[in-house]
């Protein structure tokens, strides 16, 4: 049966060629422009780690002296060097990393190629197999090189192929700055979307770092820090006393495995809050918060506001496309009073005559989501031209072309839905007798 009524909307479709063009563009304009804003908030707005990032939480406190003090305000999005050392060696977590981003000098060994700046990351060794960071090469360094101050670094393959013309680098020397440091690892390809670490960089979108460097060996080295840095009192925030001000300026990570590990944590920040407090280096009642990463990017608003903006417009413009779609529909549908009238006439049902005018909906739907995924993939082709940091993630997904034939065949049987009923709704004995 379902082969029949697909031919009788084939047939139908064919003899009304100008409105059946209509519809399926009204459908495609609505389906394009959705899908394009859609799949760009599904990139920016997924899940960096999959698996993992329920598991993955960033502790805040509040080290601040009372001057702004207001009850019920988040604590500092960053810690200090004082707290960021204490809660890394307390290891009260399951893996935990304190990390800071920075740009070094790198002087190539080549002579043909000129010194270079490249962005780093300062962290400790927890970093690597906390955040699932891949390998090529080599390995991360361990807990003990982070206490010796060891001149070690990690780089990505990027920069394995700019340095080293992409062979294992592993044991060779890298230059940064006045320091010699071993290269021990090179990272295979790794960029988390959103780059969700460290999110006071203002560049959420871009690639990660190219250096890694343990945290204590940046401090002894006096490679310079970047990123924003809060300071309270009479600190400043100056890189030669950022241990010893009262600023906040590094990002602290951990990871813990279960609901019960998480509360406990919860707990120990409130008491080492309270401590701090006793001993004259709070001055705040207790106040923190555990967000876990999905929390902590909605804390910081990661998607940029103009893209839910976008979204909401072009849904909107999809809801009025369906409007016009339904007009197109009610008035070809019954145009065919006639025809249906014969239908009823001949014993077929009003539910056999909904059924049948419901197939060519979806017909309708199938032939508009079609040409509507061409305007999506020509709306983010269109995307990535443009010079935001998130454009070239502007890619759709095996899910989102699908969901995109979903949602156009879905939304055109929703809009068949009155056209349909109201065309059943003819009395066969006045069309046949108006025949």
């Amino acid at each position: 049966m379902f082969s029949y009524y697909l031919d009788l909307a084939l047939r139908s479709l064919r003899r009304n060629k100008m409105l059946t063009a209509l519809m399926v563009l009204a459908i495609a304009l609505g389906i394009g422009a959705s899908m394009t804003t859609l799949t760009v908030l599904h990139v920016l707005s997924g899940d960096p780690l999959p698996g993992t990032s329920t598991m993955l939480f960033y502790p805040q406190i509040d080290p601040r002296d009372m001057d702004g003090y207001e009850e019920g305000k988040r604590p500092p999005e960053q810690v200090s060097w004082p707290d960021g050392q204490n809660l890394l060696h307390a290891k009260r977590a399951d893996r935990q990393a304190l990390m800071t981003g920075g740009s070094v000098a790198v002087q190539p060994a080549q002579a043909n190629m000129d010194p270079f700046f490249s962005d780093a990351r300062y962290t400790t060794s927890d970093f690597f197999p906390m955040f699932k960071v891949p390998f090529l090469y080599g390995r991360p360094w361990s807990a003990q090189e982070d206490d010796a101050k060891a001149r070690v670094v990690v780089i990505t393959r990027t920069l394995n192929q700019k340095l080293f013309g992409g062979k294992n680098s592993v044991g060779e020397t890298l230059r940064i700055k006045d320091a010699a440091l071993q290269v021990i690892g090179v990272l295979d390809d790794w960029r988390p979307t959103p780059r969700f670490y460290d999110l006071n960089t203002g560049s959420n979108y871009g690639t990660t770092e190219d250096v890694f460097v343990p945290l204590s060996t940046s401090r002894d080295a006096h490679f310079a820090h970047d990123g924003s840095t809060d300071c309270w009192g009479s600190g400043g925030g100056d890189d030669d006393h950022a241990e010893t001000a009262p600023c906040v300026w590094l990002q602290y990570w951990v990871q813990l495995d279960s609901p019960a590990k998480v509360a406990a944590y919860r707990e120990f920040l409130v008491h080492y809050s309270q401590e701090q407090k006793t001993l004259g280096r709070f001055q705040r009642p207790p106040n923190v918060e555990l967000p876990n990463l999905m929390e902590w990017m909605d804390v910081n608003k990661v998607v940029p506001g103009d893209v839910r903006l976008q979204t909401w417009l072009a849904l909107g413009f999809l809801l009025v496309c369906l409007v016009n779609t339904v007009g197109l529909m009610l008035a070809k549908f019954l145009r065919r009073a006639g025809e249906l009238g014969v239908r009823r006439a001949l014993g077929a049902s009003k539910r056999e005559v909904f059924t049948q005018l419901l197939v060519e909906s979806g017909v309708i739907g199938l032939a508009g989501g079609s040409f509507g995924l061409l305007l999506a993939f020509v709306g983010l082709w269109l995307v990535r031209k443009q010079p935001s940091s998130y454009a070239a993630l502007a890619h759709m997904s095996m899910g989102m072309l699908l969901f995109t034939f979903l949602l156009a065949v879905g939304t055109t049987l929703l809009a068949g839905l009155l056209p349909a009923w109201r065309a059943c709704q003819i009395t066969p004995a006045l069309q046949l007798k108006s025949q």
